[in-house]
């Protein structure tokens, strides 16, 4: 290939992934049947018996919610098709209000301050769902009223749960953080809700799915009898090096036209009723796979081999501190590596530069610092008192950055929702809350280290690493 025919096929494929859906981000919304693509570990978690669900941010659990409630797309879930078909989905709590179907924060604050179970609560969604479906009345003008109708009249509610239904149902829970600003109570909303869902799956044909974020599933949520029947089913999202760049091909085959077929030359695939679907070769850690990113990005992540590989390097540093990256921080990654990339080196030879890469690094690490910000507002101040540091650091180090800006010690760090965990046991307990949330990790040596993911965008140096933005 002469060396503009090289250019212009670059920019090409350049211009395919600029086109291409790579947004993963989920508020209800019903995706598209291209950017389907279902990881092999995920298909345990769409299954019916797979009551609770566990994944960090950006793994997918909004975007299963979302798929579950659409029948068309559930036709496509692969094996896990066959057992969802003809089930009605009922959404139970998620993002977006929907006061018919669930009570929202400020509910069950009101309902938590008079003493109320969010069991009796949960159970309510459950029932008024179920007596919709089954075209009966019962009390519905509040939340507080079917609440009182399920606890006065116990042998209605039964009866109503016991007939036989010529339906089937699933009722999915998802964004349970949106229930309440504060750790205890949440864990009670949560707690409740588990117990509401033992309670529902001794009636046939009715299931439940809660999505959970980790934080919440490692808490004290599972605390009460038979919680084991239920931590028995449960499922983690988790998505391997090969599934973010199956997610990636499947993604890029399916851009609008011109585009997609540019992808699709390059990547094996097939067409499923309409939809274009990568080859299987190109859903596992393959030949196939490597060379088709390679055509992308070539071989090395500089001149030579000792800077990496693309195709493992785009991965790895987008890891967090437990080694898992999300398909939201590596399709950031890509498609900010192409535009930096059309800016920067439009004439390059190939569709992604190295040092594009890296900076699309950089994007997904500031993009991944705003999400964390959303979910633990203390995060950020505490970790911004690091900037400037190298990592590995000793834990001393760090320490003596954080009791300079927060003398009165971690209880006083400022957070608007969900604060640190265990700030009551001082520094070290606020080492174990990030390092739970996979924001730093403690080495042999007893040293601080942070990922790349999150130490670029809170401003921190490593020797020789990805350096953080200006």
């Amino acid at each position: 290939m002469s060396d503009e025919s090289a250019v212009a096929e670059a920019q090409a494929l350049r211009a395919a992934i600029l086109a291409a859906p790579l947004e993963t981000s989920n508020f209800g919304e019903i995706p598209d049947a291209g950017v389907l693509y279902v990881p092999p570990s995920h298909l345990k978690a769409l299954r019916l018996d797979a009551h609770v669900v566990v994944g960090g941010r950006g793994v997918g659990k909004s975007f299963w919610t979302a798929v579950l409630q659409t029948e068309a797309l559930r036709k496509l879930l692969g094996s896990a098709a066959a057992e969802l078909a003809g089930v009605h989905v009922r959404l139970g709590f998620a993002n977006a209000e929907n006061i018919a179907h669930y009570p929202n924060a400020d509910l069950f604050a009101a309902f938590l301050d008079t003493g109320g179970d969010p069991y009796d609560l949960w159970r309510a969604v459950v029932v008024r769902w179920v007596a919709e479906m089954s075209a009966q009345e019962i009390p519905r003008q509040s939340w507080l009223e079917t609440v009182a109708w399920l606890k006065s009249k116990p042998e209605e509610a039964s009866r109503l749960m016991q007939q036989p239904r010529s339906w089937r149902g699933l009722i999915v829970f998802d964004a349970l953080d949106r229930t309440s600003n504060v750790w205890q109570r949440m864990d009670d909303i949560v707690r409740g809700l588990l117990r509401a869902v033992l309670w529902l799956k001794t009636f046939p044909g009715l299931s439940a799915k809660v999505f959970l974020r980790e934080d919440q599933a490692e808490r004290t949520v599972f605390n009460f009898p038979d919680a084991s029947k239920l931590t028995a089913t449960k499922a983690e999202l988790t998505w391997a090096r090969h599934d973010l760049h199956g997610l990636l091909w499947q993604r890029l085959i399916n851009a609008p036209s011109p585009h997609g077929e540019r992808m699709r030359a390059v990547c094996p695939h097939s067409d499923q009723a309409g939809i274009w679907r990568v080859a299987d070769e190109m859903k596992i850690e393959s030949e196939a796979q490597r060379k088709a990113f390679e055509r992308l990005a070539g071989p090395w992540m500089g001149r030579d081999k000792r800077r990496g590989v693309p195709y493992t390097w785009s991965v790895s540093h987008l890891a967090d501190g437990q080694g898992r990256t999300s398909p939201r921080s590596f399709l950031a990654a890509i498609r900010q590596a192409a535009e930096d990339c059309a800016g920067r080196y439009p004439n390059h030879d190939l569709a992604l530069h190295y040092e594009s890469i890296k900076r699309g690094i950089q994007k997904a690490s500031e993009i991944r610092v705003q999400e964390i910000a959303e979910d633990y507002p203390w995060v950020p101040e505490v970790l911004s008192a690091l900037k400037g540091m190298n990592v590995p650091s000793e834990f001393d180090a760090v320490v003596t950055r954080w009791a300079a800006k927060f003398p009165d010690g971690p209880k006083s760090i400022p957070s608007d929702r969900l604060p640190a965990q265990h700030a009551e046991r001082g520094w070290e307990g606020l080492r174990e809350d990030l390092q739970r949330l996979g924001l730093i990790e403690t080495k042999k040596d007893g040293r601080i280290d942070m990922p790349d993911l999150y130490r670029v965008g809170f401003g921190l140096g490593r020797k020789g690493g990805v350096k953080p933005r200006n």
